[in-house]
Formats: structure tokens, C-alpha cells, sequence
């Protein structure tokens, strides 16, 4: 009963918990749940978690620097014994490393940077996403006019992703066969800010755009609804495995998805989180190497997994994989989509 009340009072506080289990707590702080990927993420660190025989605590940042801040400073309260934070903004989160450090609690960056030695970043191949997405885009549109479509600024994962789209089309761009009509940061990584961003460039270019590279799946919808508006189809690249992003594969309206499969993130960074709260040392996590990709050159313990890209040619990847049913990912499929048949 006594356990009751605690869980009671924790959701009343704004934060959630899974059923409360013995062993130690991993708390987690969530930059802001708007995308349709963090669930999955959740479900598999929530069961990573549980496995190790340890809680589940999490907040929500709700899109707020500040928040996020005041979540960490309650997480700690609560005693949590590691932390997974999901950071809102990169330099903003700062003073909560900080605080989870003077309090010796190790601290799991979960998929977007925080330079900061006293963290453990786990993510995908950010980079190398960026190189799929503009691969499959370029594939499909070696030349002509191309705009990108950034996530928020204060992201590291949009330069990451920025820099890997120019490694491949960077030479094309200096030749003059690839032009970049447009690029613009989309706040939020909002669909409605990046579909406002594809209008604009759509207007300034009168039309005249032959693909967009977008930096995830989310922007991708609002980049092809502006698209769509004006009655074009192009290629158009976009990453993370969202089921609608996947169905407009198996339409033609999106070129490529690059599936960062969130459950294996998620599963991992439970695992890792309850290693560090066990005393498991940052540099002796299993799989562990040195990353020092980011903007002050930073050397961490990293462990950076491989992505999917998801196109026509192997749709049926993410159904065998159980991550979207077929009637999901092939309605109003065109013909040749493998999996769809």
C-alpha cells in the first residue's frame, strides 16, 4: 500500500512509473514526447529496466529547457540511482549534469548529444544517417535543385546529420550539378514549422525543386503535404522508421526511411543505465568505444549502433521485424514494393 501511495504521488507530481519494482531507480527525462518514435523507445528501455529488477521514473520536458532542468533536480530527489536524459537543448543542460555529478550519479546521453565527459552518449550512427538519407535521394536525383530540411538548432543531431547528407553530395554541390535552393532549421523538428519552411522554398523557387533532404520523418510528412500542395512528387529522404513515413515509401511520395530501430536504443540504454547504477565504470560498459565527433571535440564513452534504410527494395525488413503490420505499410502501395506484394 505504502508503494501505492509513493507511485500515486510521483504521477500526481507530473512523473510516470512503471510498476514499482525492488532494486535500484533509473530515472529518465524525456526532451519531449511530440514524436511517434519515443513510445517505442520507452516500451524497451521500461522492459530493459524492469529486467535488471530495477524502476522506471520519467518526466517530460514538454519542449522546455527549463523544465527539463527542474525534472532532473526532482529525479534526484526522488534517488534515483543513474540517469537517462533525453536533452532538450545541448548547452542548456548543463547545470543538471551538474547536479547528478555532485551527487555521483552517472548519466546516460540517450540519442542526442551532451559533450560532456561525465556522460555516457548512446546513440545511432548520426552521421551515417546522414550519408543514407542523401544516398538514396541522390540516387534517385543525381542533379538539380535541392533543399534541406534541418530539425531545431539547438540539436547537435542536425549538424551530425547535416555533415553526413554533404559528404555525399558536397562534391556534386561544388561542381554545380547539385544546387541547394533552400535550408532552413525547423524548431522543434515540428512537422508544421518544416512544412512552413518547404512552402517558403517552394515560393522562392518558384516551384523549381527537384529533391528534399530531410532530417527526419516527422518534417519529412510536413515537406511532402507542402509538396503535395502544389501537385509535385520528388524524391524525398527522411529517418526514423515512422509507420506513416514508412507507408509513404510503399506510396512513392518519400524516397527513403533510415530505421533507427528504437527498441534496440531503448533496450540498451535501460541495460547500460542499470550497469552505471550497478558501479559499472563509463569506459567499462560492454561495446563501449571513444567518440569525439562533437562541437568542442570531447572525448566520451559512446556506443554509436547501426541504422536500416527503408526503401521500395526492402520494405519488408521492418514487417518481418514486427515494427509496422503489412496492412500498415503497404496501403495505396505502387507496384515493385518488396513486401507489398
Amino acid at each position: 500500500m505504502h508503494k501505492a501511495i509513493i507511485a500515486a504521488a510521483i504521477v500526481a507530481a507530473g512523473f510516470s512509473t512503471s510498476a514499482m519494482a525492488e532494486g535500484m531507480k533509473i530515472g529518465v527525462s524525456w526532451a519531449s514526447f511530440q514524436e511517434e518514435r519515443w513510445k517505442i523507445d520507452e516500451a524497451a528501455m521500461v522492459a530493459a529496466i524492469e529486467a535488471a529488477g530495477n524502476t522506471y521514473v520519467s518526466a517530460d520536458a514538454q519542449s522546455s529547457s527549463a523544465k527539463q532542468l527542474t525534472d532532473v533536480e526532482a529525479l534526484i530527489a526522488q534517488g534515483v540511482n543513474a540517469l537517462i536524459i533525453n536533452a532538450w537543448d545541448k548547452d542548456a543542460i548543463g547545470p543538471a549534469i551538474d547536479a547528478a555529478a555532485a551527487e555521483g550519479i552517472p548519466v546516460v546521453g540517450y540519442d542526442r548529444l551532451i559533450e560532456d565527459d561525465r556522460t555516457f552518449y548512446l546513440t545511432f550512427d548520426n552521421v551515417g544517417v546522414g550519408k543514407i538519407i542523401a544516398e538514396n535521394v541522390m540516387a534517385a536525383q543525381p542533379a538539380g535543385n535541392y533543399a534541406i530540411i534541418k530539425g531545431d538548432p539547438g540539436d547537435p543531431n542536425a549538424q551530425f546529420l547535416l555533415e553526413g547528407m554533404m559528404s555525399v553530395i558536397g562534391d556534386a554541390v561544388n561542381a554545380g550539378t547539385i544546387k541547394i535552393v533552400g535550408e532552413q532549421f525547423s524548431d522543434g523538428w515540428k512537422p508544421e514549422n518544416a512544412q512552413k519552411n518547404m512552402e517558403q522554398i517552394l515560393t522562392a523557387n518558384d516551384n523549381k525543386v527537384d529533391a528534399v533532404l530531410s532530417e527526419n520523418d516527422g518534417m519529412a510528412g510536413g515537406v511532402v503535404a507542402a509538396l503535395s500542395a502544389q501537385g509535385l512528387v520528388i524524391p524525398v529522404g527522411g529517418q526514423d522508421g515512422d509507420l506513416a513515413a514508412i507507408n509513404r515509401v510503399a506510396r512513392g511520395t518519400q524516397t527513403v526511411s533510415v530505421w533507427k530501430d528504437s527498441r534496440e536504443l531503448g533496450r540498451a540504454a535501460g541495460e547500460i543505465a542499470s550497469a552505471l547504477a550497478a558501479g559499472t565504470a563509463l569506459d567499462a560498459i560492454d561495446g563501449a568505444t571513444k567518440f569525439s565527433g562533437g562541437e568542442k571535440g570531447i572525448e566520451m564513452n559512446a556506443i554509436l549502433l547501426a541504422p536500416t534504410p527503408l526503401t521500395r527494395a526492402n520494405l519488408n525488413v521492418a514487417i518481418d521485424a514486427g515494427h509496422i503490420t503489412k496492412e500498415a505499410a503497404c496501403e495505396g502501395a505502387v507496384a515493385g514494393v518488396v513486401g507489398c506484394e
